[in-house]
């Protein structure tokens, strides 16, 4: 059955208070959003609807719009053979072998066939070559489809002059909607000196590995295959912890026996992670990377140890601790600014103790034939956590190193990698900058940097989202530094909490957890990541089990109690002890059809498996993005119309597009992006002379903030703060015309400095943007107001303020809430021997978009891609 579509575009967004427009006035300050359109089914083509999206006979919008019936009949019957084309070219498609193109059709010769239509078909231009494109997609629209192939008519490139009517068309071309530019350039490789993209993976913690013993047999072999093999997410990184973390039932330790500082006692079987599963967890993972993966057998599964905390014995006292204590009386917890009882220095017998506890615990894993690829020096070292924890500072952790950690692992294992930090991006490139100084003697001994993703305060919806442009100023230091191009950053932990999308029982939250996982993915490793590990790779349906009550998520939930030959299982088993701390887990309450239909596949619920929308999402990257593979400069450009039509503000439109702002919220990133026309890029001056901007949060609830005043000091550029004028952190601007038409400055006038120097900056990213370029994700701050930096172009009608400061690099950058709704990251593959090149476009937005994707400016396909959606090119 083929539907045709008509433009049913739903606009839950917010309308802003401008002066001399026709936007609606808000009934309360501040906030009121524009009704949905009728209905959610796709609307039937009408005499009005048609008109409203049809252009006049020579193509070029506008004119006599009104179309007769008969006309309408015939373009519903062209699109609708257009969709039929389609849809048998995907199905061919489907069937090709990577070394076979598939039927080619001619150039197309009717651009009129085309104007009921108000999303792009996908059409792919060939020149003749063995290229084989493929576009894989997974969409909140169809959510039980996942990694479905999209259907696409592929067509010769003709070699006549172009005209609009034989080349892939960069213009609307009667297509409802505009359409941006990816620009992908395939050859040039974005970082070509560092290492290469080491992989994607998980964490084997206790709770995985209890929760993956909790399946039964034919359970355990689906979810390895699902995290490891080639047909799921072709996971090759992988972590563990050196003893206890809060993931586990309840803290330990491999040697209780205080004061052994030589470590008689260590327990050399490990036998806790034995008994626990965790051990040959990692050989049956390890085992079945290199059977799906012969190529990358030679390093099979990467894993990564990293402790939480000493045993109590080497931990000076915390304040909780009784006064006059000689230690801790347990692992949560830390002292500070160290935790080790007598400290770093060279004379540390507790220090020097827990130098040989790393190697003891490398040499028993490897006596069960788990070889560590490294080490980091501390989870979480700025975090005196209430679980399992042990605080340093640069200058302490630098003294482990050089003092004990570095010398002991240089002797007795020295392939092991060691990696410093282990926390967040916010103070990334202040310890880089102390430890791998040439002059620090811990350098020699650093070969990485681990981070996590998380934004560190109690505002869960900013973890993924901070930091960035953090990474681009941690390359650049790095050059300055000559630190080896060797050096590995890799992204060590990554997950979202409290709680899990099955226990919360609504599909938005978990989709939008997803699109959170594929955004932050795909930005680290274009900002020069080498990689990305997940935190647990299994958890049990309310996130756990986790002795601090620390519940979180994972992409897949073992839930035994579901599978077809449960009996007698309880929902939760003995090592859970939290029991339901978010209230009654709502996933359980639904039907095995209830939950296919939502994106759960029913063929893993049948198993004791929950199979989440994030697990779907990440794969879109772990499956084409393989061990060896290069970030390529990439970028989602701007439509062609300019600032009159935008990906999701078509012409003759005042109203941003793209739908809700989920990004308008206190602690986000300014930005600087191509124009795209959504609410991520509008703003308002309010009465207060405040920029604001609004939007919802992923529960639905109205957000609303407004640009800061001055620079975060860990994060370098101007964030989105409280609009309360009595707090002061917001930003007073004054909008003043230059002489140039349409420019302007912003000037704040809440500054303490000259009023010249107080203006709204455009401030490029170091490391020249990385994979996205100098308008990929530029920051502003306050500064100078003589420079080109301050000068903008603010049309109160959109709300978009642009700068053409980067126009020698493509166009104008609109200011934005974090990043746009629509991003690409596109990828070199041609080394891994799986594919040549693979792109991956993410689509955050609620409403479609169109887009032309370009290799080296030439345009190989054409296609769109629906709301809350992402979608992987790879070619052959």
């Amino acid at each position: 059955k083929l539907t045709l579509y008509t433009i049913a575009r739903t606009i839950p967004i917010t309308v802003l208070p401008l002066p001399a427009t026709n936007r609606m006035t808000p009934s309360t300050p501040g906030y009121q959003p524009i009704p949905s359109a009728e209905g959610s089914e796709p609307m039937e083509l009408t005499r009005e609807s048609s008109t409203n999206i049809s252009n006049d006979g020579d193509g070029n919008g506008g004119g006599n719009r009104t179309q007769n019936r008969g006309q309408i009949l015939a373009m519903c019957a062209s699109a609708i053979l257009l969709l039929i084309l389609a849809f048998l070219g995907g199905r061919h498609s489907t069937a090709i072998t990577p070394k076979t193109i598939p039927t080619v059709l001619p150039p197309r010769d009717d651009e009129s066939l085309y104007e009921a239509v108000p999303n792009r078909l996908c059409e792919i231009y060939h020149d003749n070559d063995n290229t084989n494109v493929r576009i894989i997609q997974t969409s909140l629209g169809e959510p039980s489809k996942q990694w479905s192939e999209v259907a696409c008519i592929h067509r010769e490139r003709s070699r006549k002059l172009p005209t609009s009517s034989q080349q892939p068309s960069d213009e609307d071309g009667g297509y409802a909607r505009p359409s941006a530019i990816i620009n992908v350039d395939f050859t040039k490789v974005a970082f070509p000196e560092r290492q290469p993209i080491l992989g994607f993976g998980g964490a084997f913690t206790e709770a995985a590995a209890l929760n993956f013993g909790s399946l039964n047999e034919e359970g355990q072999k689906v979810a390895m295959e699902l995290l490891f093999g080639r047909d799921g997410l072709g996971y090759s990184l992988g972590r563990t912890h050196i003893n206890s973390c809060d993931f586990c039932v309840q803290s330990y330790s491999f040697d209780d026996t205080e004061d052994d500082f030589t470590l008689d006692n260590f327990d050399n079987e490990v036998t806790h992670d034995l008994d626990s599963g965790m051990v040959d967890m990692m050989l049956l993972a390890t085992k079945t990377t290199k059977e799906s993966y012969p190529a990358e057998s030679e390093y099979g599964m990467r894993i990564i140890a990293s402790p939480w905390s000493p045993p109590s014995w080497m931990k000076a006292p915390t304040e909780n601790d009784v006064e006059g204590a000689l230690h801790a009386e347990d692992m949560t917890g830390s002292a500070q600014p160290v935790c080790l009882r007598d400290g770093v220095g060279s004379d540390s017998k507790y220090a020097k103790s827990w130098a040989l506890f790393f190697s003891k615990f490398i040499s028993a894993y490897a006596n069960h034939g788990i070889d560590f690829y490294g080490v980091t020096i501390q989870n979480e070292p700025e975090f005196p956590a209430p679980w399992d924890a042990c605080s340093f500072d640069p200058e302490s952790q630098g003294e482990f190193i050089v003092n004990h950690l570095g010398p002991t692992l240089s002797e007795s294992h020295p392939n092991t990698k060691i990696l410093i930090f282990d926390h967040n991006k916010d103070h990334i490139v202040k310890w880089a900058n102390f430890l791998l100084d040439k002059h620090n003697a811990a350098s020699k001994y650093i070969d990485g940097t681990a981070f996590h993703w998380y934004a560190g305060g109690m505002d869960r919806l900013l973890d993924g989202a901070q930091g960035n442009p953090n990474m681009h100023r941690l390359l650049s230091e790095l050059d300055v530094m000559n630190v080896d191009k060797g050096h590995i950053l890799l992204g060590s932990e990554a997950c979202h909490c409290p709680s899990t999308g099955y226990a919360g029982g609504n599909m938005g939250i978990a989709w939008a957890r997803a699109t959170r996982n594929a955004h932050t993915m795909l930005a680290d490793l274009a900002a020069g990541g080498n990689g990305n590990i997940e935190w647990n790779l299994i958890l049990d349906s309310v996130g756990g089990p986790n002795h601090l009550g620390n519940m979180c998520d994972s992409p897949l939930l073992a839930v035994p109690h579901r599978a077809l030959d449960a009996e007698d299982i309880p929902d939760q088993l003995e090592f859970e002890h939290a029991g339901h701390p978010f209230g009654e887990v709502k996933g359980d309450n639904k039907t095995r059809e209830e939950l296919n239909a939502e994106g759960v596949p029913a063929k893993y619920l049948d198993l004791g498996i929950v199979v989440q929308p994030m697990y779907y999402y990440v794969g879109h990257i772990t499956r084409f993005v393989r061990p060896g593979s290069r970030a390529v400069h990439a970028l989602v450009d701007s439509s062609i119309a300019g600032p009159k039509s935008r990906t999701f503000r078509p012409k003759e439109q005042d109203v941003p597009g793209g739908g809700i702002n989920d990004l308008a919220r206190v602690g986000i990133e300014a930005t600087l992006w191509p124009c795209e026309g959504s609410t991520r890029q509008e703003w308002l001056l309010n009465e207060e002379k405040q920029l604001q901007v609004f939007g919802h949060d992923w529960l639905g609830a109205p957000t609303t903030s407004c640009l800061g005043r001055r620079a975060d000091k860990d994060l370098g550029g101007l964030m989105l703060t409280s609009c309360d004028v009595a707090e002061g952190d917001s930003g007073l601007f004054e909008v003043v015309p230059l002489s140039e038409k349409h420019r302007v400055t912003i000037v704040l006038k809440n500054s303490k400095v000259d009023s010249k120097k107080s203006c709204l900056v455009a401030q490029p990213l170091m490391n020249n943007g990385g994979a996205y370029g100098p308008r990929g994700g530029a920051q502003v701050n306050i500064g100078s107001c003589e420079h080109a930096w301050a000068e903008w172009v603010f049309d109160p009608s959109t709300g978009e303020i642009y700068s053409t400061i980067f126009d020698e690099f493509g166009g104008e950058v609109c200011l934005t809430t974090g990043w746009p709704f629509l991003q690409v990251g596109a990828f070199d593959t041609s080394a891994t021997g799986n594919t040549a090149n693979a792109a991956v476009i993410l689509n955050e937005a609620g409403e479609t978009a169109n887009y032309v994707f370009k290799n080296k400016e030439k345009a190989i396909l054409t296609g769109s891609i629906p709301p809350h959606s992402i979608q992987t090119v790879s070619f052959d």
